[in-house]
């Protein structure tokens, strides 16, 4: 599927006719293989320079008891998305606990098992 294709079409005869799907188009135009529009250099460079007011926004919604579940979660997955290592071993971990799943570890090779509490 030709995203940029997509973007234009969408432009031209849908509501949704933001300066935003321009951008899209543009940055799908300049690069067929685009993995993701984060890694896109004009995409990157805005979301950089605002993160920490979407942070503000978020912290404000949470701490007032406001549900902002789109805004919330994109700012997780922004942040999952730029690291290079994951927390998938609190998920091994978790699992480890109460199924005994064993886990692996990023210091060393191979797969554990941890007694956790007495009764593992």
């Amino acid at each position: 599927v030709d995203l940029s294709l997509c973007a234009r079409m969408w432009r031209g005869g849908c509501i949704i006719r933001a300066q935003l799907l321009s951008k899209i188009q543009n940055a799908m135009t300049e690069d067929k293989s685009l993995a993701n529009l984060l890694v896109d250099p004009t995409f990157s460079s805005e979301i950089n320079a605002r993160q920490m007011a979407w942070r503000r926004i978020v912290t404000l919604a949470v701490a007032s008891g406001i549900a902002c579940p789109a805004l919330s979660a994109s700012l997780m997955y922004y942040d999952q998305y730029r690291r290079e290592s994951l927390p998938a071993n609190l998920v091994q971990a978790q699992r480890d606990f109460f199924g005994g799943h064993t886990y692996e570890r990023i210091d060393r090779e191979g797969t554990f098992h941890s007694a956790w509490t007495d009764a593992h």
